[in-house]
C-alpha cells in the first residue's frame, strides 16, 4: 500500500449508518460520478428483450462472492488503467494543507474515536492508503482480463450483515448494525434463497464462516426451517466447480474477520483473499461450467476505509427506519434512502468483454442514469430466472445483462497470477 506500508488498513472497522451519513457530510457540493451511461460493448441495451433472451441462452450458473470491508480506492486506488476513478489517474485526494475541498470527510476522524491511543498521522495512513499493483497482482488480472465497475456501491451506510441482508434481499428489514437478529435466524423478510427454490432454481450457500458466525442463508428464519442443508462447507465448491455438479446459483461466504482469513475483511490479509479469489476463478475455469457462467466477486461495504467518490441517494426498499446515537450523543434515524460506500466489483464469464470498464448504468423504472450496487445482482438474477422484483430500490437498480455478449470468448486465462505474502500489511 502506499505511504507507511506497514499495517496500512490493519485497523480499520465497520462504520455504522450515523458515521457514514456524517462523514458524507459535504457530498451535496461536489460529486465525481458521471451523468451519461457505459456505451453498451455489445449493442445490447440492459433489460432488453434481446439482452435478457442473450443472458438466458448463456448462462447456466451463477457463482456470488461477497468478501469483506474493502473500498475501491483502499483496493484499486494505483491502478494505471485509463478510465479507473481512483488516486493513480486523479491525483491523491487527501490534502492536509486545505487547498482542496474533500468530498468526503470524516475517515480520519472516525479512525481515532475507534483507536483513541494511535496518532492522526497512523490513522490517516489506516484509513487512507491504496495498494500498488504489485500488491494486486490477481485482482489485477480480472481487471484486464474482464469487466470492472467504476461505480458499484454497497446496500446502504452501514456495516456487514445488514448489507449482507440487503444484497440479498432488496432491504435490511429495517436494520442498521450488526445485531443479534442475524444470529438467530430472524430476518424476516424474502431472500434470493427462498425465491430460488420456489422457482426450482438449484442452489447452495457454500459456507467458509468456520462455526465462527452464521453463514448468509441463515440469516432467514425460511431457510433455518426449510433449506438449512443447502448451506454445506466451502471445501465442496472446488470438488463441485472441478467435477461440474455445481448449483444454478452458488453463494460463497468467506471466512472472516481475523489476520488468518481470507474475506479481506481488517486484519485478514489482502493476499490471503487473493489466493481465494484465484482459487475460485482457477476452478470454475477450468472446470466443465466455464462455457456457461457468470462469476460476480464483490464486497459487501467499504469497511470505513477512504472512497473519494461520494455516495449517491437511492430508492427506499421499504418505509422502515433505523435510529441511531452518535458518538457526541445526537440521535439520528435513517431512511434507507442513500447508498453505502463504493467498492470494487468485478464480473467474470467467457462472455464479458475483456478489459471493459463499466461506469454507470441505467435505472429500469426510470431511465435515469444510475450507479449500481449490490441490489443490482438481484435485478440481473430477476431477468435470467423470471422472478419479480423483491422491493422498490431492486426495481431502480440498474441490471447488467448487457454486459454478457453473444459469443465465448477463447482468450480468458487458465489460471490467475497468485499474489505474492506481504504479511505484515494487510
Amino acid at each position: 500500500m502506499k505511504a507507511n506500508s506497514t499495517l496500512l488498513g490493519l485497523l480499520a472497522t465497520s462504520t455504522s449508518i450515523l458515521d457514514n451519513v456524517n462523514l458524507f457530510g459535504s457530498r451535496a457540493t461536489t460529486s465525481t460520478i458521471p451523468t451519461t451511461v457505459t456505451p453498451a460493448p455489445f449493442g445490447y441495451t440492459a433489460g432488453s428483450p434481446e439482452s435478457v433472451a442473450n443472458l438466458k441462452d448463456k448462462i447456466k450458473h451463477v457463482i456470488w462472492v461477497l468478501l469483506e470491508n474493502r473500498s475501491f480506492d483502499n483496493i484499486l486506488g494505483a491502478v494505471k488503467r485509463p478510465g479507473f476513478d481512483n488516486p493513480a489517474n486523479n491525483g491523491d485526494v487527501c490534502n492536509p494543507s486545505g487547498k482542496i475541498t474533500a468530498t468526503n470527510q470524516g475517515f480520519i476522524e472516525k479512525q481515532l474515536i475507534y483507536f483513541s491511543s494511535i496518532t492522526p498521522d497512523l490513522a490517516a495512513s489506516q484509513v487512507m492508503g491504496y495498494y500498488s499493483e504489485q500488491e494486486i497482482p490477481t485482482l489485477l488480472d480480472i481487471c484486464d482480463d474482464f469487466t470492472t465497475f467504476n461505480y458499484w456501491f454497497s446496500c446502504i451506510p452501514g456495516p456487514t450483515n445488514p448489507n449482507r441482508a440487503c444484497a440479498l434481499s432488496g432491504t435490511s428489514d429495517g436494520h442498521g448494525s450488526n445485531d443479534n437478529n442475524f444470529n438467530i435466524a430472524n430476518i424476516s423478510v424474502n431472500s434470493i434463497f427462498e425465491t430460488a427454490s420456489s422457482k426450482n432454481i438449484s442452489w447452495l450457500n457454500y459456507d467458509g464462516t468456520n462455526g465462527a458466525f452464521a453463514p448468509d442463508a441463515l440469516f432467514y428464519p425460511w431457510t433455518a426451517a426449510n433449506a438449512k442443508s443447502n448451506v454445506v462447507p466451502i471445501e465442496n465448491f472446488f470438488q463441485d466447480a472441478y467435477l461440474g455438479t455445481l448449483p444454478q446459483l452458488s453463494y460463497l461466504n468467506p471466512s472472516c474477520c481475523d489476520k488468518n482469513t481470507n474475506s479481506m475483511h481488517p486484519s485478514g490479509n489482502v493476499s490471503f483473499g487473493q489466493v481465494f479469489v484465484k482459487q475460485i476463478y482457477d476452478a470454475v475455469r477450468q472446470g466443465p461450467h466455464w462455457s456457461d457462467t457468470l462469476l460476480l466477486v464483490t464486497y459487501d461495504e467499504s469497511g470505513g476505509f477512504h472512497d473519494h467518490v461520494p455516495s449517491p441517494l437511492a430508492v427506499p426498499p421499504d418505509n422502515k427506519t433505523y435510529t441511531e446515537t452518535a458518538h457526541d450523543g445526537e440521535v439520528y434515524t435513517f431512511h434507507f434512502d442513500r447508498l453505502g460506500g463504493r467498492m470494487p466489483t468485478w464480473l467474470i464469464s467467457s462472455y464479458t468483454p475483456k478489459g471493459h470498464l463499466e461506469s454507470m448504468g441505467t435505472n429500469p423504472a426510470t431511465g435515469a442514469v444510475e450507479a449500481y450496487s449490490a441490489t443490482s445482482v438481484l435485478k440481473t438474477l430477476g431477468l435470467l430466472w423470471d422472478f419479480e422484483d423483491f422491493t422498490p430500490r431492486v426495481s431502480n437498480s440498474p441490471s447488467f445483462d448487457h454486459l454478457i455478449g453473444p459469443t465465448m470468448r477463447q482468450d480468458a486465462p487458465l489460471i490467475l497470477t497468485p499474489p505474492l505474502p506481504f504479511p505484515n500489511d494487510t
